[in-house]
């Protein structure tokens, strides 16, 4: 390696591991700030001095000599401090800002940026007069106390791992995940064809039938390895994926990290006293979990200590402590993570958004669902614009960004006594099981997870209240919209039992119409890139098991869009005078099958005319006539290929529809029913009642 590969290498550790020693720095002033105990302060000093020494030692190996400088002299000052025991408000400040300088110089030199006149060079001053204590420093030529290195774990050193290079091994995975998915309809295509395979070398005789059941053999021997090939990479797979993922996990702390200090800063610098409390820090979350829950969480703390909570003595005048808290608390529900950041502050001024959301024309409703409402862009409540409040953005960048991770965010309050928010996320980003439904001729993916049911509406089941369609539900009416609606696509033709899925997010329902569900899937999921900022309604792609891609809905904003919008009036096709059935002639001459067929078609609506040969249909169908014709094909005194050349050489019924309906699913059978006039032909193998229904109605 070249001696400048080698100092980018350098610098990128280093610059990993000074953004580590910053966050160290931070949560070690804190808790030295708040030591209780002269061990305490004693083990915090500690952490400090070898930190501090550990990014001094950093910045000499690369050559930073001024990040090498401010560091032996904030050394000098946690010295004094220690000598002390006992810290000062004027040092710590310092000492926090000096964490903030080195913080800024690390992005300074991640774009390559130079030093001189940053934050940290300016900074200097300070700490050699912070440092300046009688008997504090100690005797020229004596070194820092010495650090020694922890010992590596049962389990060896760590490795840094990029988190790009996992996100990509991640992907992979994912893929690999796919495509044994995918083997699952290869298997089942070798069991079509070994079936199709059994019933061909049952019409055979003599050498011909020895070869079938050859061929029949090793096809199911190629079955069976298959399926065993199947269950061996799932099997894999899934062990890959789930070593990945607990590669790519952190604890939920990582993702708070840093807040503490911003409710340090913004309660000082407002006035207010506040303790931010972790819990459930310990529990491992996805590392792009994480990091898309930072901005959020930020945002919602600050939210709490500039909103939420009071002064110390309005505190004191309601009864509280003067010191405010905030928790941020994480646990996991099923496939999901609920986080929740709590105050015990004021709660919401209700009359106050109620005021400032009439200003703007968002609908108010007068009950608790006002709430939300600071959600929506533009909302502020504060009284004026500050750097941290007051432009009525924040909130409308969590849900934002919270509904971009496929989840929601729900608000409650007491008022006096505080105020809770409540973020719920999916446990992973990558992988997720969808239910795949139709609404105009497109086909869409909507979460499992979201669905809370699966509905087929009755007139009976629809309320309308104020020109609104609504569910209604066993306790309560909830939104009704069309997906077709919701999205601004052409609407379908109603149908007498429309679909629709009852989506939930958070506590809040909408019922959403489709036209079809076509089935449940995992599927990979990947994001819109960053051509397509934000696509409306939609978090993502879904890519299904076959290859093809369907956008993935955002249920969140779903729900809040059915809010606003009502079913058509024609959700339901109007009544209409009954209609003379259809006749179907029937030519089969298996009793069984003769009877199933008739069975299904007579359920369908049709009157059926059956006949056991395709000599008895085609006398029939000249005396009492038909509107389109089945029949098998191997049948005695007239088969179906005759009685389709019969049928198409009468000038009274040559245009009369005619399936095909036989064992022979060779191609030069189906060339020949094709050929003699039939309109469709159906292998009974593969045999599917919806499939010959839906070919009557279309040819019909």
């Amino acid at each position: 390696m070249d001696r400048d590969r080698l100092a980018q290498a350098l610098m990128a550790t280093f610059l990993e591991e000074l953004e580590g020693h910053v966050a160290a720095l931070n949560r070690d002033l804190l808790a030295l700030e708040k030591a209780a105990s002269p061990a305490r302060f004693g083990e915090r000093m500690t952490s400090l001095l070898r930190t501090v020494h550990s990014v001094k030692g950093a910045s000499r190996a690369v050559s930073e000599a001024l990040i090498e400088t401010a560091c032996h002299r904030l050394e000098e000052v946690l010295l004094v401090v220690q000598q002390e025991g006992r810290t000062t408000p004027e040092r710590m400040e310092v000492c926090f800002t000096a964490a903030d300088a080195l913080d800024d110089a690390g992005r300074r030199l991640a774009l390559k940026q130079e030093l001189r006149g940053s934050p940290l060079e300016a900074l200097l001053p300070r700490l050699e007069a912070a440092a300046l204590a009688p008997g504090a420093l100690p005797a020229p030529g004596v070194p820092a106390p010495p650090v020694e290195a922890p010992a590596p774990g049962p389990e060896g050193l760590p490795v840094r791992v990029s988190a790009q290079k996992l996100d990509a091994l991640l992907a992979r995975s994912g893929e690999l995940r796919v495509a044994g998915l995918r083997m699952e309809g290869r298997v089942e295509l070798v069991e079509a064809v070994h079936e199709e395979l059994h019933q061909l070398r049952l019409r055979l005789r003599g050498t011909d039938e020895g070869v079938a059941r050859r061929l029949e053999t090793r096809l199911a021997q190629l079955g069976r390895a298959l399926a065993a090939d199947r269950r061996t990479l799932l099997q894999a797979t899934g062990g890959l994926d789930e070593e990945v993922r607990r590669a790519r996990t952190l604890p939920f702390a990582e993702a708070c990290a840093g807040l503490e200090r911003n409710a340090r800063d913004l309660a000082l610098a407002s006035g207010k006293q506040a303790r931010l409390e972790v819990r459930g820090g310990v529990l491992e979350l996805d590392r792009s979990l994480l990091q898309g829950l930072r901005e959020p969480l930020l945002h919602l703390v600050r939210n709490a200590v500039a909103h939420g909570l009071e002064t110390p003595a309005a505190r004191r005048e309601a009864g509280k402590p003067e010191e405010g808290r905030v928790e941020l608390s994480a646990r996991l529900r099923g496939g999901r993570v609920q986080v929740v950041v709590e105050d015990d502050g004021r709660g919401l001024d209700m009359a106050s958004i109620r005021e400032r959301a009439r200003a703007r024309g968002l609908p108010v409703l007068g009950d608790a669902g006002d709430a939300r409402l600071i959600f929506m862009p533009g909302l502020s409540t504060a009284e004026a614009v500050t750097s941290v409040s007051g432009r009525g953005v924040g909130l409308d960048v969590v849900r934002a960004q919270v509904e971009a991770m496929r989840g929601s965010v729900d608000v409650a309050f007491t008022p006096g006594r505080g105020t809770r928010f409540t973020l719920d996320v999916p446990l992973t980003l990558s992988t997720l099981r969808v239910l795949l439904v139709t609404a105009g001729g497109h086909t869409f993916a909507v979460a499992g997870e979201s669905v809370e049911r699966l509905l087929r509406l009755e007139p009976g089941d629809v309320r309308v209240v104020e020109g609104r369609q609504l569910w209604a539900a066993p306790r309560a009416l909830v939104p009704l919209a069309t997906l077709t609606a919701v999205l601004g696509l052409e609407t379908s033709a109603p149908r007498p039992r429309p679909g629709a899925l009852v989506l939930s997010a958070g506590e809040v329902r909408a019922v959403l119409v489709v036209d079809e569900v076509v089935a449940e899937q995992e599927v990979l999921v990947r994001g819109l890139g960053p051509r397509i900022r934000r696509a409306r309604h939609v978090s993502g792609v879904a890519v299904l098991p076959d290859g093809r891609m369907a956008p993935l809905l955002n249920a969140a904003s779903l729900v809040r869009a059915a809010e606003g919008r009502t079913a058509p009036a024609g959700l339901f096709p109007a009544p209409v005078e009954k209609k003379a059935r259809r006749r179907v002639l029937l030519a089969d001459d298996s009793m069984t099958t003769r009877a199933l067929e008739q069975s299904i078609l007579e359920a369908a609506g049709f009157e059926v005319l059956a006949c056991v040969d395709g000599q008895e249909a085609w006398e029939r169908l000249q005396t009492e006539g038909a509107d389109a014709v089945v029949s098998d094909v191997e049948m005695p005194r007239m088969d179906g290929f005759a009685l389709t050349e019969a049928v198409r050489g009468s000038p009274r019924f040559g245009r009369l529809p005619i399936v095909l309906v036989t064992a022979r699913a060779r191609p030069e059978d189906k060339a020949r029913g094709l050929q003699v006039g039939a309109s469709a032909y159906l292998v009974k193998s593969a045999f599917d009642q919806t499939h010959l229904l839906e070919t009557l109605r279309q040819l019909l």
